[in-house]
């Protein structure tokens, strides 16, 4: 039979319809008239003389290639998303990547809205917001805004998209409106002095805005302002046309110099008459917005006119300053004066504009006396800042008790600011990551306590090419000397934005530095991370923190109702919005995290609490609360709405009275009856998003599902359904009130983050998120006919194998460490004889047999008893690897990693077990060496000697290293032949009579890679041209019939991976170029139904197919891959829970005829017949003309008929004489008739 991939032939395939799971997508096939998805051709794999066939792997999930975009690529976990549309199978595929997480989408004029906390959206630099074109899929920045925003609300018909977060554009903090001119607009309140988390349309009309805020406003300077001085200490100063004489020359003189007194070492001189500069360049960057100026009066000389110019604008800067003789406010650009007048001390000029610069330079263009100078320069800001490189931070100049500084721990180093605003610290530190490796803590220099906004910058991963290495830091703080909100809870952030960016930590109030307090933010790595980030080392990077004094109106508590029919705001109008008064009702520090707006009431959730209600309620069209049976008892931090149902997540397990039990952080509040109802019994943590999608779980029905996504690991126990382990993602499957995974049915495997969906049309949706995805959700082990089908059993991976590699498969170094990341199903085989119907599969797994009993890592499927699973019992120790299986007559032999005891002998590498009896046989006697490991156990055609490869030096007491054979008929182990020695791999019988061996071998104490066995003379030999061979062989198969010819893979020495074919006279290289972490596991010849362009390598009716994790450059790893002889595509796909890519150990047959092509004829019984009918139609044929033949020749010969009239004999008699009678009797008879 064929494996169809084509959905034009997929019609009696399940798994390779058109809509095989997901959502009916006929016209997904063009989400829009760019985005196209082309098919694969199928593979056209023959598999009719195979019989039952079985594929075996490390994997929870398994799919064919269908689409261009299918991948193995795990989803995200270090931050980053993307946004996701569905190919035409059904299958999730990645439309855009950003840097970080894409938190809210709208459509605004065909045009796909995204915002979130991305610097990076398709590799297009995108601080925050950006819009996607469906039709080109360009993606275009909405530019000139900083920061995060948290939600979008497009309202086409206004032509205005109203944006929220914790983010600064145009004159507006944290709201903001899109234009369709592409353009920013400020509301008429220019923003809130809070984050905004939630906006949304109510039924009158008016845009709710939820969030964390107390008032509109903006941002404000401090009432002192221009207090933070530029460290010009660690500057690199420089001038130019600078006096020689000593003691004047140096331009770091009048650095740190406050005192304004004139001499050798406190002032800095030009040449005489002549004009000249003074310059400063910085290794980080600021805003400066004040500088002042001290003259020098040294033997009459002093500066009377200069400029200040910008770098790296190189602009000439205006400023603003008052005549200290007219005491009169004016303003100069390149000709500022400086005042000659002794009592003059210094003179301040403050910047008209506030520009970013990392460098300055200051002309003398006119002078007093001799020439120009200066005793002092002081360059001020109102930003205030702590970097992590104190060289950054105040100088001891700074007339402040309590400069900004930064303490560290652990192993950093200054990095290069690249397309950064400064240098930052860089510490690269081994996983798995301890909490205690680094550290920074920042102490900033706060003069007055107030309110403000504290923000955490984080310098892009571009620029140093750490971008792979990041991930998550914990950042915490001390904030005020007392009270309720003195310290800041740890938050986890990402570090792995593509460009600067930064966070906004909190809004709230922060007590001035003094010798008894200082406030502090530290920053420390998460510990852990050795899944969500490649290689041995993390890296984290410090930069600043950055503090911000805020102003607003007040009177509000994270919510308010604005009118866009207005074009002001009176604050005087609060007490008219049921919104509002809402919000006023609630306890103070609350916080509203999201709204949902419906025909005739909005649902508001979030963190807060008052008389009436808490966490959740709504305000119906004529501004009434609806209490929702008081809210719930913990906080919500999504909600959405499908028709009547209300699905709300957040920390919580029941309502605030206590009236609905199973509400663990997820329920449901059904407003047609006023009440919460369970989701099975919840999950066991937060959680954060809930997004709406759809499953097909038959045929033709397609199902509405609910998605979670956060910080859970389990659903819990409910009803007969038991507590199921997750990785923070969780389908509720609304029509059958259970859990996806508690489904008894075929389902798709997803895992991963969902944030948000967009309907982009009726039949269209967008995600945002990271996920992956595949056809069909089985562990280990699925059946091949027509596309993918579990084997009826339950089984799940162990729990002890190491974390060390993201899948079960590993280069082979040596046997035993290729055995300790094993997991899942490694090897299987078919068994019938005497009606009996057997399946073994056999690996590292636990399984659940029939009876309710444990299986660990081998198990029997009785097809003829019901499918009833069985397995060994505690006889085999649980941490046991079986690694290959084997059947003579009735009983099965499996080898691998194997320990334990079984009829009172000790068992080690292999086991004997009848399949007829369902018990083990008398062991063998136990092989013996260190380490024993079988990896290949091989029946002889048509005897009764199994053989055993692997390594290990003894069969019971007798010495047979490497291949060992046990003759079945006298139950005894046989050295076949003296000459091998090494690690055997793999083993295949390319006849009767010799044996293939593959592996780190030795001939006579000569290394070899690959060794042939000559069973009928007991020898072995190094296979011919082996020594071309470029390292140990992994994998080998039969490449012709009569196993003349051969292909085997391996690892070359640098680890890479090579595939040779032996053609029958010589050994030639695949010639495919293959990722350095490929691993393949097994090759199979496959006769294929469709033919190709033949090759050298291989005939166009056939292919070679790869199972591992094969790496294939420009596409990544597929876990099965054919190759033609001139090019390698994947074949199938798999996924792992955890989102990493599985493997696929090896295919399983019941047939071994991968050399018999279809007859593409009739069925056998009907050729028989005619067969039969036409050999009756010869005979008949035949005995005619014989007798056609005995008449012709009798004729020629004289024969008439006799007469058989009797009344006529007498009378003939007398005619005849006897003399002629007796005559003709020496007559002889004529010759041979001639015709």
């Amino acid at each position: 039979m064929k494996i169809s991939l084509r959905q034009s032939r997929a019609t009696r395939s399940r798994l390779s319809m058109p809509t095989p799971w997901l959502l009916t997508l006929a016209s997904l096939t063009s989400i829009s008239q760019a985005i196209t998805f082309n098919s694969i051709s199928d593979a056209n794999l023959d598999t009719s003389q195979l019989g039952r066939v079985g594929i075996a792997g490390d994997f929870s999930g398994i799919s064919l290639y269908q689409y261009e975009g299918q991948s193995e690529q795990p989803f995200n976990t270090n931050g980053s998303g993307q946004l996701l549309t569905r190919l035409p199978n059904g299958l999730f595929v990645s439309l855009l990547e950003a840097d970080a997480s894409i938190q809210t989408m709208c459509l605004f004029q065909g045009q796909v809205i995204l915002g979130g906390n991305f610097t990076s959206l398709g590799g297009v630099q995108s601080p925050g917001i950006a819009s996607y074109d469906p039709n080109t899929s360009k993606v275009t920045p909405l530019a000139n805004l900083s920061g995060q925003v948290n939600s979008l609300y497009c309202d086409d018909s206004a032509g205005k998209v109203y944006v929220g977060g914790s983010f600064r554009a145009a004159d507006s903090t944290n709201a903001i409106t899109w234009l369709a001119s592409k353009s920013w607009a400020s509301l008429p309140f220019a923003g809130f002095n809070g984050p905004v988390s939630s906006i949304a349309k109510a039924p009158s009309g008016h845009i709710i805005f939820g969030g964390s805020f107390t008032g509109l406003g903006n941002t404000s300077a401090p009432s002192t302002p221009d207090g933070q001085v530029i460290n010009l200490s660690t500057a690199t100063i420089e001038a130019d046309q600078g006096t020689s004489t000593a003691g004047f020359s140096d331009p770091k003189n009048i650095v740190c110099k406050t005192d304004g007194v004139d001499g050798a070492g406190n002032t800095w001189l030009l040449q005489d008459n002549t004009p000249g500069a003074w310059r400063a360049t910085f290794n980080y960057g600021f805003e400066p917005t004040k500088l002042r100026l001290w003259n020098t009066h040294q033997d009459g000389r002093g500066t009377r006119t200069w400029r200040f110019t910008a770098q790296p604008i190189n602009g000439i800067m205006n400023f603003t300053y008052i005549d200290p003789a007219t005491k009169q406010n004016l303003t100069c650009t390149s000709e500022c004066p400086l005042s000659n007048d002794p009592s003059v001390k210094f003179q301040d000029f403050h910047f008209v504009n506030t520009i970013g610069m990392n460098a300055f330079r200051i002309d003398v263009s006119a002078w007093y006396g001799s020439g120009g100078g200066l005793d002092g320069i002081q360059l001020l800001q109102d930003d205030i800042f702590a970097f992590a490189i104190n060289d950054f931070n105040e100088p001891s100049c700074a007339n402040t008790s309590t400069p900004s500084e930064a303490t560290t721990t652990g192993p950093w180093n200054v990095t290069a600011s690249g397309q950064s605003s400064s240098q930052y610290l860089s510490a690269q530190l081994s996983k798995p990551v301890a909490s205690d490796a680094a550290s920074v803590v920042f102490y900033p220099d706060i003069r007055e306590s107030g309110d403000y906004i504290i923000k955490l910058y984080t310098p892009g991963c571009l620029q140093d090419n750490t971008c792979s290495q990041r991930g998550q830091i914990s950042v915490s703080g001390t904030l005020t000397s007392a009270g309720a909100n003195r310290t800041l809870d740890p938050r986890i952030l990402y570090q792995t934005n593509e460009f600067d960016k930064y966070d906004q930590l909190q809004i709230g109030s922060v007590d001035a530095s003094s010798s008894s307090f200082r406030p502090s933010i530290t920053m420390t790595p998460v510990p852990g991370q050795a899944q969500s980030i490649p290689g041995n080392n993390f890296v984290m990077v410090a930069q600043r923190v950055g503090f911000e004094m805020i102003n607003s109106t007040g009177g509000l508590n994270g919510l308010f109702e604005y009118d866009p029919s207005r074009a002001t705001v009176d604050t005087s109008d609060f007490s008219s919005s049921a919104f509002i008064k809402l919000g006023s009702s609630f306890s103070n520090t609350s916080a509203v995290t999201s709204l949902v707006a419906t025909n005739d009431r909005t649902f508001v959730g979030g963190n807060f609490t008052s008389n009436d209600v808490r966490n959740i309620v709504a305000v119906d069209n004529n501004g009434q609360t609806l209490a929702l049976d008081g809210g719930l008892n913990g906080e919500v931090l999504s909600m959405y709405l499908s028709d009547n149902q209300l699905f709300v997540g957040g920390r919580f397990n029941n309502t605030r009275q206590g009236s609905t039990a199973g509400l663990s952080n997820i329920a449901r509040f059904d407003s047609t009856i006023n009440q919460w109802a369970a989701l099975g019994a919840g999950v066991d943590g937060t959680v954060i998003s809930i997004v709406p999608t759809t499953l097909n779980l038959s045929s033709s029905t397609t199902e509405d599902v609910i998605t979670l996504t956060g910080d859970f690991t389990h659903l819990l126990p409910f009803g007969n359904n038991a507590a199921v382990e997750v990785t923070g993602f969780a389908v509720w499957v609304k029509s059958q009130s259970n859990w996806l995974q508690n489904l008894n049915t075929t389902t798709p495997l997803v895992d991963g983050v969902f944030s948000t969906s967009l309907a982009v049309s009726d039949n269209e949706t967008f995600y945002a998120g990271s996920i992956s995805s595949e056809l069909l959700r089985a562990y280990g082990a699925v059946t091949l006919s027509n596309g993918f089908d579990n084997f009826p059993i339950n089984i799940h991976p162990p729990t002890d194998v190491s974390n060390s590699s993201s899948t079960g498969l590993s280069k082979r170094e040596s046997l035993l460490n290729s055995t300790e990341t094993v997991a899942g199903v490694v090897a299987g085989v078919f068994y019938e004889s005497d009606g009996k119907n057997i399946t073994v599969l056999g690996g590292h797994f636990v399984a659940n047999a029939s009876n309710g009993s444990t299986i660990y890592n081998l198990a029997f499927i009785d097809g003829a008893d019901s499918n009833t699973v069985t397995g060994l019992g505690t006889e085999i120790s649980q941490d046991s690897v079986f690694l290959s299986l084997d059947v003579q007559g009735d009983n099965l032999f499996a080898g691998g990693r194997v320990n334990g005891t079984a009829r009172g002998s000790v068992v080690n590498g292999l086991i004997s077990y009848s399949l007829a009896s369902k018990s083990f046989n008398t062991q063998p006697p136990a092989l013996d060496g260190t380490d024993v490991i079988v990896s290949s156990v091989n029946v002889r055609p048509k005897s009764g000697d199994v053989y055993v490869g692997g390594s290990f030096d003894k069969a019971g007491s007798l010495p047979c290293p490497s291949v060992c054979l046990f003759s079945t008929g006298s139950n005894q182990w046989n050295r076949p032949g003296f000459e091998l020695g090494g690690a055997v791999n793999c083993m295949m019988w390319s006849s009767n009579s010799v044996l293939l061996a593959g592996g780190n071998l030795t001939i006579n104490n000569t290394a070899a890679y690959l060794a042939s066995y000559d069973a009928s003379g007991s020898h072995w030999s190094t296979f011919s041209g082996a020594s071309a061979l470029p390292g140990p062989v992994n994998a080998l198969t039969a490449a012709s019939s009569d196993g003349g010819q051969v292909w085997v893979s391996g690892n070359e020495s640098n680890g890479s991976t090579y595939v040779m074919k032996y053609d029958g006279s010589s050994w030639k290289s695949a010639g495919i170029a293959l990722d350095q972490s490929t691993v393949i596991s097994s090759l199979q010849m496959f006769t294929i139904t469709e033919s190709h362009d033949s090759s050298d390598l291989i005939a166009s009716d056939q292919v070679l197919l790869m199972t591992g994790s094969i790496g294939i450059p420009g596409f990544g790893t597929a876990s099965s891959a054919i190759f033609n002889g001139t090019t390698i595509q994947p074949y199938a796909l798999t996924s792992n829970d955890d989102g990493t890519a599985g493997s696929i150990s090896r295919i399983f047959v019941q047939n071994e005829n991968f050399f018999t092509p279809t007859s593409g004829g009739m069925p056998l019984v009907f050729v028989a017949l005619i067969g039969l009918a036409i050999s009756l139609g010869l005979m008949v044929l035949i005995v005619l003309a014989g007798l056609a033949l005995d008449r012709y020749r009798k004729k020629r010969e004289g024969y008439i008929p006799a007469p058989t009239s009797m009344f006529d004999r007498g009378s003939g008699m007398q005619r005849i004489p006897p003399h002629e009678l007796l005559q003709s009797l020496n007559q002889g008879r004529p010759g041979v008739p001639q015709v």
